[in-house]
Formats: C-alpha cells, structure tokens, sequence
C-alpha cells in the first residue's frame, strides 16, 4: 500500500485562500455599513433643526437667554402653542394658505401633465424647439419677470386678491413639464398607438390611459407644488395688500417686533406651520418616492 504525498505548497496555499476569501466579506461588510452610516448621519443633521425649533416651542422667555442652552426645556410649556395662535389671526391665516395652496396644487396637477404629454407622447413641428425653450426659462431671473408681471395683474385688478397667486399655476412650470415629460417618457409607445388605432382621440388617450399610469409622477409635482406654495413668501408680500389675506409664511412675522422678538411664541407657530407639510408627505410618501426614482434611474 503506497501513501501518496501531498504536496506542501498547495497545502501551505489553503490557508492564504481562507484568507483571501473573508477579504471580500470583509469589504462587503463594510459597504452595506457605510451608506447607512452615512444616511443615519445625515438624517440626524437634518432633523436637528426641527428639534430645536419644537424645543424651543416648550421654553419660557428666561430659559430662552440661558447659556449654554438646554437641549430640552427645564419646564416644558406646552401653552406656547395658544399663546402663539392668539397671538396672531392664526386661523384666517391658515385658511389663506390652505386656499393658495389647494389652487395651486389643482393647477399644477391639471396642466403640468397635459403639457408634457404634448412634448413627450405626440409628435408636431418644432416640438423640441418650443421645449428647449421652454427648458430656458427656468434660467431667467424672477426680477426681470416681477415688474412686468405686476403691471398686467394690475391692469386685470387682480391686485390684493388670490388670483395672481393660483392662476399661474394653470399655465405650467418649467421644471414641473419636464419631470413629468420624463416619466412619461418610459412609457410604452405601443399603448397610445393602439388606442389611436381603436379610434381613441388625443385627450382620451390621455386621460383614460397615460393619466392613471402616471399617478406617482402627478403625485410629486402636487406635493411640489403644494409644498412651495404653503411656504411661498415674496409673491404673496408684492400681490396682497390686506392683511387680511395674508398667509401662515407673512404671517410669522408679526411675531418680530421693531425692539423685540417672541422666540418661544415664533417657534411654536413655526411648528404648527410645518406639520401639515409633513402630513402631506407622508400621506403621499408611496407615489412620491415611486415617481422621484422612476425619473431618476430610467430618465
């Protein structure tokens, strides 16, 4: 009987190989980690504001001047809150700003999608042309357009009302046409081309057909838009002349005094400002994040 002899080097070979194999898991390891790290650091970042300003919402005046600042309030006025909506017309506010906001939510869900449907699904002369030019205006200055913008509300009386703040958002957005002309964009030719075929008409195709497969991308320029109007400041400021009219964005202001500034009662109107924005995130969080990365990774 002969035993056969192994040879050392491929012996001496097999540990190396173990370790060459745990490298990769090692490596592995360490990239699933190192984006979540990143991303729980970011969140953390991001979220610190929104804990000061609902901290500072529970302090009194005294507490506010302490230093260093406490990171959670020494007695916890939860009063503020009144305080800040008495403080203020806070409910007329609120109203003026759901009203703005639900206008222009309406209109950009209504004509930012039948705009891109226009460049992305149909085909008529100078089509890229008239996008490339409309690509163009996101890049000129809004000063340049506000002065002749006031001259022709002025001229329709439109002035101390609502209508110069909601009705352009009936005629699109640069930006709004084109994230949805690129979603619109992934979708199958073959599914107009054979409802045109079935005698479908432009408009049907659109609504019967595009329009139900584009919710996610509808839902984002919604959110978008509802999102930019609730916190819009300047436009509102230059339009409305009563105070009356004046939205939840102006309205913190009057917390600002000529010699003092309510700090508590500011952050506490604040909070209240900013939870309906967070509610409606996360009511329309599913279709916002499927329209956002559908666009992202396919467009």
């Amino acid at each position: 009987m002969t035993v056969r002899s192994v040879d050392r080097p491929l012996v001496e070979q097999l540990p190396q190989a173990g370790r060459r194999n745990r490298r990769p898991l090692a490596g592995l390891l360490q990239s699933a980690v190192t984006p979540r790290v990143i991303l729980i650091g970011m969140c953390f970042l991001y979220l610190v504001p929104f804990y000061w300003m609902a901290t500072t919402a529970l302090k009194d005046n005294p507490e506010l001047n302490i230093y260093p600042p406490t990171l959670w309030p020494l007695a916890p006025n939860p009063g503020n809150f009144i305080s800040a909506i008495r403080y203020i017309p806070f409910p007329q506010f609120f109203i003026n700003s759901v009203i703005l906001t639900a206008g222009t939510a309406i209109g950009a869900g209504i004509s930012n999608p039948l705009i891109a449907y226009g460049f992305a699904r149909i085909k008529w002369p100078g089509r890229d042309f008239v996008f490339a030019i409309v690509m163009a205006t996101i890049f000129v200055p809004f000063p340049v357009l506000i002065l002749g913008l006031f001259d022709v509300f002025t001229k329709l009386g439109w002035i101390d009302t609502f209508l110069p703040l909601i009705i352009p958002a009936f005629f699109g957005n640069p930006f709004y046409i084109f994230l949805m002309r690129q979603f619109l964009l992934q979708l199958p030719v073959e599914i107009s081309d054979s409802a045109r075929i079935d005698g479908a008409r432009e408009l049907q195709i659109f609504w019967h057909i595009i329009l139900p497969l584009a919710k996610p991308a509808v839902a984002v320029v919604i959110i978008f838009a509802a999102v930019a109007a609730w916190n819009e400041f300047l436009l509102p400021l230059i339009y409305l002349q009563d105070e009356s009219r004046y939205p939840l964005a102006i309205g913190l202001q009057f917390f600002r005094s000529q010699h003092n500034v309510q700090y508590n009662l500011l952050m506490a109107a604040s909070t209240l400002v900013v939870l309906p924005v967070l509610a409606l995130f996360l009511g329309f969080q599913k279709f916002f994040i499927e329209g956002v990365s559908v666009g992202a990774v396919k467009g």
